[in-house]
């Protein structure tokens, strides 16, 4: 019971009121204590909660900083490896392109030394054979016989039809080929020459610019020469004048047709000699090596062609 409430029943209101009053004051006081306590106890909560929330933002920040720090290490370490890779890369092919360039410098100073032993075969095979050629002129100077002065002269064509090929190869840029147009032209001046007969007799060499290996080249000269000369010596007998085609020509892939074709009195030109006779079995013999077949037409004059492989298409 409180002081207050024993001074009321004793009647005494005054002091009652007095004891109230300082009751109702430590009972406001302690209310407020207890409230002040709560307070506090929040807020001490509320900081602490605050603190551990900071600390677990503090601690996701710093893991956050580790995996970048952890992840620029390990791209910095595959670039590393990377640039590594590629250094190593750019240096071994600096390396190979190295030994390239001097294999390369090598090939080139062994293929033009090669061209020059080439280039110089071929000139000492070329005046080997135009010394051949000039023996045989001077041996048909003391021959009276015109069957063997025929035939030494034939002769000399053909070692010359020979040594324009040599000549073409060694002053070309081409060693391994021959230009036929431009070497047809001039095996058909050195016959026409041979015979005396350049001012009645035209040659034209009705083609296009086409080449020929040297394995081809040496037959098909050979074959020519002879047709010309057959052309000559029978095609037009008392120094008739006429022409004569020569043309070589692709007619379809890998194969090649050579044509010579006269405007002279059509004889069979293959068959005039006997067929024992050397310039006969030369042609023949030249024909079957180019796997090749002669055909023969006399119409108006006489046409002789001859299809065969080209071994440059191969």
């Amino acid at each position: 019971m409180h002081a207050s409430t024993i001074y009321e029943n004793m009647g005494d209101h005054k002091t009652a009121l007095d004891y109230y009053k300082k009751f109702k004051t430590a009972q406001d006081s302690l209310v407020s204590v207890e409230k002040d306590a709560t307070m506090s106890e929040l807020l001490t909560k509320y900081e602490t909660e605050k603190k551990e929330a900071l600390i677990a933002s503090q601690k996701e920040v710093i893991g956050q900083q580790k995996t970048i720090q952890w992840g620029a290490i390990a791209f910095a370490a595959i670039l590393s490896f990377f640039m590594v890779l590629l250094y190593r890369n750019y240096k071994s092919k600096q390396k190979t392109n190295a030994l390239l360039k001097t294999t390369n410098n090598e090939l080139e100073k062994r293929n033009s030394e090669n061209e020059l032993l080439l280039k110089e075969i071929h000139h000492r095979v070329k005046n080997n054979l135009e010394t051949v050629s000039s023996l045989l002129a001077l041996q048909s100077a003391h021959v009276q016989d015109p069957t063997v002065l025929d035939a030494m002269q034939e002769s000399q064509n053909r070692v010359q039809s020979m040594g324009i090929i040599h000549q073409k190869l060694y002053q070309g840029k081409n060693l391994a080929a021959i230009e036929m147009k431009d070497y047809f032209i001039n095996l058909s001046e050195n016959i026409l020459d041979s015979f005396g007969a350049e001012n009645r007799i035209n040659v034209e060499c009705a083609m296009d610019a086409l080449e020929l290996d040297v394995d081809t080249a040496v037959p098909v000269g050979l074959i020519v020469n002879e047709l010309l000369t057959n052309a000559l010596k029978y095609a037009f007998p008392e120094n008739i004048e006429g022409q004569i085609k020569i043309s070589l020509k692709e007619i379809e892939k890998g194969k090649l047709e050579l044509k010579i074709a006269d405007n002279g009195v059509g004889k069979n030109i293959l068959e005039n000699k006997k067929p024992t006779g050397f310039g006969t079995q030369l042609v023949q013999l030249l024909t079957t090596q180019l796997g090749g077949k002669l055909e023969e037409i006399n119409k108006g004059g006489t046409i002789i062609s001859m299809q065969f492989k080209n071994s440059m298409a191969a």
